[in-house]
């Protein structure tokens, strides 16, 4: 594996990373890219910054007990009294702790995580034990964008987020080839000794680093412009410049750190473009009194002199290029729905291992190590038999598990010549944006397409939500509108998901609701259909989202209808946004 200084093109994570090796204060860094992009082998590297501190990983399938620590079952039985074993908090304090995939961790993990982050100690109750841990370290995280986002919470408490670049350039490429295949280990070796010499003369200067009022304006007034919400990014932004001068050899910040601490710091939680101009004024006769001299240390980074604020133009002009890519790819521009991949989680006896709880051993499976810690805290006073350990029935701990069905998105999508008149292209459009949902929630995709007398599956279901993109773009139109064998050919469907375990299906049409086409082709009967296998799909409890299609004129009319007979949620497509029906069709499933 190369050495963090043999990446290519990977400058930003490199000082992100120095950064981070010089101030602990930062707490941690993220790192936002697809997969393969190198966000691994950028937080393998840096354990040559830090040399001296202990790394410690933490899997994404790590408990409770795993990160908090428990009762010593072997320790405890030996001894007859309780002996606690330090989890992967404690062992990490004043080292580092690696999480990556961080938008796959458990939201009850990712709460103790955010509790250390904050207090930098945490106060264990369990096992019939009582103590509190010191838990001050560095966090290393990733995530893919692509796959889910982390709690925006956790990575408020980070102190820089960065976004890998995509080498998309055909040199940049066969660099990357060349340096693995014909590694020069001296040249990136030497590089990697320098990077750690610059930090060790960094860290004996950092404590001497001042930064002016005026710059400190200038950060304040950046994050407002920017619109960063909360205030630890305000004094993440001041120590991470603090960090980049101290890496400069400097003892005073200037504008070249606030530039660099505003990409990695401010920039990555923008949740708007700045307008143009200066910022907003601060009053000129303004009755607040001035600050104390107490309240702003120098070796905190912040100097006594007080200058008029400056507009920070030039901050964001030195930045502008980065706004628009950030802004897309970091989360806290977005509006996410909380948890990734949580929703269509059940218990039941397979799956993730989530805990363990008293309980009848009849269908359940036994938690032996649960089972010997409950009973381990009874040994000095039960009497023994043969067996070196008394296990009674009510020690019994039976294990709980979750599993994640997931949901299965059924698109019907109307092909008939009705709808070639209306607005097949946003149609498709709308049916994009609820795939990236249901990609990120792991969900299933199905295409149904119906036009002349038939209708068809274009897609079973699937995993794929690309395969899904490439069928809606190719779907032909003309013919009359089948609704009726639409509906039924949605009951197979979910029939046979059904008995594949699925819980949630979600029935997304999109349609004029025009039916002109029975089963056995007779107008009269069209209506009487449609009520009868609405109310089948009532029945065996399939969300519906009816999205019309019809011109504002002719609209909530059959579409409406359609929907109220479906039991479900009804939306005008002329009226509604992509954004609004992917939301519509979430909150229906």
């Amino acid at each position: 594996m190369l050495p963090l200084t043999g990446l290519v093109a990977f400058d930003a994570p490199r000082l992100a990373l120095s950064i981070l090796a010089l101030d602990s204060r930062l707490r941690g860094i993220a790192l936002s890219g697809s997969i393969g992009n190198g966000k691994s082998t950028l937080l393998t590297g840096f354990s040559a910054l830090v040399p001296d501190l202990a790394i410690l990983d933490l899997p994404v399938s790590s408990d409770q007990e795993a990160l908090l620590g428990g009762l010593d079952i072997e320790a405890t039985i030996q001894t007859g009294r309780r002996v606690f074993r330090d989890g992967l908090l404690a062992r990490a304090h004043g080292g580092v702790l690696r999480a990556e995939s961080c938008h796959l961790l458990p939201e009850h993990i990712v709460n103790i995580l955010m509790s250390a982050l904050d207090e930098s100690r945490v106060r264990i109750e369990r096992d019939g034990m009582s103590r509190q841990i010191d838990t001050h370290f560095r966090l290393l995280t990733s995530f893919d964008p692509q796959e889910g986002m982390p709690r925006a919470h956790l990575l408020d408490r980070i102190g820089l987020i960065v976004s890998l670049p995509k080498l998309s350039s055909e040199l940049e490429r066969k660099e990357v080839l060349r340096r693995h295949f014909h590694p020069s280990d001296d040249e990136w070796t030497e590089e990697l000794e320098l990077m750690q010499s610059l930090i060790d003369s960094a860290r004996e200067i950092l404590p001497d680093v001042s930064m002016s009022q005026k710059m400190a304006r200038k950060i304040i007034d950046t994050a407002l412009a920017l619109g960063v919400e909360g205030h630890r990014a305000d004094r993440f932004a001041q120590l991470a410049a603090c960090a980049s001068a101290a890496l400069a050899l400097r003892t005073e910040v200037t504008d070249e750190d606030m530039e660099i601490a505003v990409r990695l710091v401010l920039l990555p939680r923008a949740t708007r473009v700045p307008a143009s101009g200066t910022p907003p004024e601060h009053p000129e006769n303004s009755t607040s009194p001035p600050p104390a001299e107490s309240s702003v240390e120098s070796n905190a980074g912040v100097s006594q002199t007080e200058q008029p604020p400056e507009p920070i133009d030039e901050v964001l002009e030195a930045i502008e290029t980065d706004l628009p890519f950030a802004l897309e790819s970091l989360p806290f521009a977005r509006q996410r729905t909380g948890r990734s991949g949580s929703r269509g989680a059940v218990e039941g006896t397979r799956g993730r291992h989530i805990g363990s709880v008293p309980g009848s051993l009849r269908r359940r499976r036994l938690d032996v190590v649960a089972t010997l810690r409950a009973a381990s805290c009874w040994q000095r006073v039960r009497p023994r038999g043969k067996s070196r350990v008394s296990v009674k029935s009510e020690d019994f701990r039976v294990k709980r598990f979750r599993s994640k069905a997931g949901s299965l998105f059924i698109f019907a999508v109307d092909a008939s010549g009705s709808m070639a008149l209306n607005r097949m292209r946003q149609a498709k459009g709308a049916v994009h944006a609820l795939l990236s949902q249901a990609y990120i929630h792991r969900d299933k995709v199905s295409l149904v397409t119906f036009r002349g007398e038939s209708a068809e599956v274009a897609l079973p279901p699937t995993n794929s939500v690309e395969l899904l993109r490439r069928a809606v773009d190719q779907i032909p139109t003309g013919g009359g509108t089948p609704i009726a064998a639409t509906l039924l050919r949605t009951l197979e469907i979910a029939d046979a998901a059904h008995r594949k375990g699925f819980k949630n299906i979600c029935l997304v049409l999109l349609t004029d609701g025009r039916a002109n086409i029975g089963l056995r082709g007779n107008r009269q009967t069209v209506e009487q259909e449609l009520k009868l296998l609405s109310r089948s799909l009532a029945d065996q409890k399939i969300q519906s989202l009816v999205i019309d299609t019809q011109r504002s004129f002719l609209s909530h009319g059959p579409g409406e209808n359609l929907a109220g007979w479906l039991g479900g949620r009804y939306l005008y497509l002329p009226n509604a946004s992509a954004d609004q029906l992917a939301r519509a069709a979430v909150g229906a499933a």
